[in-house]
């Protein structure tokens, strides 16, 4: 399912909200965002980069795990939450060695390019 430019954005901000320091100049990596629902829940998988005006806190942050796939996961009902991100390095298998993705959707995504 195509990601509105709605979604690429909940899903950003909830991850740099999340995100420790908190990353407010990140946008996802061009042809690396993945999106879909399965029974109700939504599910997306992304890699992040800076934007312009990012602090030195957050060029070290994504510095250090930028490269990683990250996996967010909205139920009904709670917003968007980050889930898991890639292992270092990345699992050959992509986004279907992500417990936290369902099967069937890690398969729609092609294992998220692995």
């Amino acid at each position: 399912m195509p990601a509105s430019s709605a979604v690429k954005a909940d899903v950003t901000a909830a991850y740099g909200k999340q995100a420790e320091p908190r990353l407010s100049h990140i946008t996802p990596v061009k042809g690396t965002f993945y999106y879909g629902s399965c029974d109700g829940t939504r599910y997306a998988g992304t890699r992040f980069q800076l934007t312009s005006g990012s602090t030195e806190a957050e060029q070290v942050a994504l510095q250090d795990d930028g490269a990683a796939m990250k996996y967010l996961v909205d139920r009904p009902g709670t917003g968007w939450r980050y889930a898991a991100s890639d292992a270092f390095p990345a699992d050959p298998q992509g986004c279907a060695a992500i417990a936290q993705i369902p099967p069937q959707l890690a398969a729609l995504w092609d294992d998220c390019g692995a």
